[in-house]
């Protein structure tokens, strides 16, 4: 059973009080509420609050607020009132607040009912804390939310009488409860915690990216009684940021660099044409993706996307899978099969590793580009395709044809259309894009709180090779995840080669390089330095891909004494980030990048 404030407690309090029983009748009244309203408390105790109080219209509107929720057992809070002394003739503007007191079964036996002076320096900030737009509240040691104001009601939805008295994850179900939480931070540091982005839970269960601010709360003694936080809505921001990221996307890609800028800008006119296209590109950097972006932008797009890598199956079964088999062409076929050919009829066949077929297979493939009929596996019967080829490989087919291991005139069959995907290392720029992206599918598919990556995280990522491209930065993240339980990604949550220490001789050198602090100048420096050499120093189209004007161009030439095209060893990285601006990718929409 919850205890009465002591009496005396009550009549030294600058608030007025008074507690009624379950039948509304008054069991104690305040020296404060006595000045209040100008009654005495011997003439009010025993009797029903409604007869003395009743005849006010205001004061019926209190009551017929309190009576349901009091009897539900439930809380209500800051309803104004103005109160008219008699004796002194004078107005007091009050705030009204009921808290039911439970009985030993937990039943409503009666309400403790306080009235605060509106017009006092407490309500004054009260009220200032209730009109700031960003969420605020307050809890105990005991993590038991105290106050809330009125943008934390908008915000998450909870009404504050609900709220107060429930323990803040209870309401909040936020990315970091648990240990990562920044009240419990700054209440065993004594230290505020500012500026984290993580995510709450609505009242109707949809998830909000909020950014945080949390601090100590202190008595007048300061002795630590509790933590305030305070909270910004960004659901407004990340939409926004989300219409910007559409610049940087195509289908289910997602980059920024220029290079794949250019492609994106040809992708569509690609799709509409019925020629054959040949996509080139190093291991992990997303060239099947490109291959169904093209179809998906098709009129084929409502036809069948087929696809086939070439460089997994083997020589003996590769013929009869493009091209399926008849009954009795071989040991075992008991009936007729068709092949990718014909599931992809009207559609798309995606031909993976192309630089892998036997060049007894390359004939009949030519002769399907050619005449467009191919035959079964022990059939002489031709048979129609009606089929859009993309194929794609690692290998360099010009190559293989000066070798004679690959077939002049097929490879000018495929190479009607040929795109160029360049590996991650030529453009790094995308990597807090792709990172950002694969934090969001890792955390929607194994249920983990995980934000966002922290900063020096990041900058050691944004040096390093990739020999693996995308997919190589996939498999880092998806390793991540395994050793970061909530938060933010840290170094010590990377793979082994990003966190060893203690490495000698080349090692040592990579990693005091990667970990190695540079200035923003270094930066710029060195990124006008790597744009220059992507354009073979033509200073027009590196004026493009870096948004600035010749002049300017000119002048961070001859600040930083490029004009001999060569940086000084000791301050060239192993790999340079070429923007350091990428925090504003950190909230991107959630698509699937090259990989």
């Amino acid at each position: 059973m919850v205890a009465l404030p002591k009496k005396a407690d009550c009549r030294q309090s600058t608030d007025a009080i008074f507690t009624v029983n379950h039948n509304w009748e008054i069991t104690s009244f305040n020296k404060a509420a006595e000045d209040l309203f100008d009654l005495k408390a011997n003439s009010v105790i025993g009797k029903n609050c409604h007869d003395i109080f009743g005849k006010d219209k205001r004061f019926e509107e209190l009551f017929s607020a309190l009576c349901p929720s009091i009897s539900a057992g439930k809380m209500v809070t800051d309803f104004n009132l103005v109160i008219e002394n008699p004796s002194r003739k004078d107005l007091t503007p009050v705030l009204a607040t009921a808290v039911p007191i439970p009985d030993q079964k937990g039943n409503p036996a009666g309400a403790i009912v306080v009235f605060q002076n509106a017009s006092s320096t407490s309500m004054c900030n009260h009220r200032i804390i209730d009109s700031i737009a960003d969420g605020v509240f307050t809890v105990d040691r005991n993590w038991k939310i105290t106050s809330f104001n009125r943008a934390a009601e908008a915000i998450t939805g909870w009404k504050r009488a609900d709220a107060i008295g429930k323990f803040c994850g209870d309401v909040f179900h936020s990315s970091i409860c648990g240990k990562n939480c920044a009240i419990a931070q700054s209440l065993y540091s004594g230290k505020p915690v500012s500026n984290r982005s993580i995510t709450i839970g609505h009242i109707d269960g949809k998830r909000i990216p909020i950014s945080i601010c949390a601090s100590p709360l202190t008595d007048c003694d300061g002795n630590i009684i509790g933590g305030v936080e305070t909270f910004r809505d960004l659901s407004a921001l990340t939409l926004l940021q989300k219409k910007l990221a559409k610049s940087y996307t195509f289908d289910e890609i997602i980059s920024k660099s220029a290079s794949m800028q250019r492609i994106f800008s040809i992708l569509p006119e690609i799709s509409r044409s019925p020629s054959n296209v040949l996509i080139t590109g190093e291991s992990g950097t997303g060239k099947e993706l490109v291959a169904r972006a093209i179809y998906h932008a098709s009129d084929r797009s409502d036809k069948p996307f087929v696809a086939v890598n070439c460089g997994a199956l083997p020589d003996t079964l590769l013929e009869s899978e493009l091209f399926g088999y008849k009954a009795g062409a071989f040991t075992d076929a008991k009936q007729d099969k068709k092949g990718r050919f014909a599931a992809a009829e009207g559609g798309t066949l995606f031909l993976d590793e192309i630089g892998d077929i036997p060049q007894s297979l390359q004939v009949k493939l030519l002769r399907v580009l050619q005449n467009r009929v191919y035959e079964p596996l022990g059939s002489n019967t031709p048979v129609k395709a009606d089929v859009r080829i993309i194929t794609a490989t690692n290998r360099d087919l010009q190559d293989l044809v000066h070798k004679e291991l690959f077939r002049e005139d097929l490879f000018y069959r495929l190479n009607v259309v040929k795109i160029h995907l360049p590996p991650l290392r030529e453009r790094m720029e995308d990597i807090p894009v792709l990172t950002d992206h694969f934090i969001k599918q890792y955390s929607a598919q194994q249920g983990k709180d995980i934000v966002g990556i922290a900063t020096s995280a990041l900058n050691i990522l944004m040096r390093y090779d990739y020999p693996g491209n995308i997919r190589e930065l996939e498999n880092i993240i998806e390793y991540a995840f395994i050793l970061c339980d909530a938060g933010f990604i840290m170094p010590e949550h990377l793979p082994e080669p990003f966190t060893h220490s203690g490495k000698t001789g080349e090692a040592g050198k990579e990693e005091a390089t990667v970990n190695k602090a540079q200035t923003l100048e270094e930066i710029e420096r060195l990124a006008i330095y790597m744009a220059l050499e992507r354009n073979s120093w033509k200073r027009m189209a590196t004026c493009r891909e870096l948004g600035i004007s010749k002049d300017t161009l000119r002048r961070k030439i001859e600040k930083y004494k490029l004009e001999d095209k060569e940086i000084p060893e000791e301050q060239e990285p192993s790999r340079l980030q070429e923007t350091p601006h990428y925090s504003s990718y950190e909230n991107e929409e959630h698509r699937v990048p090259l990989a």
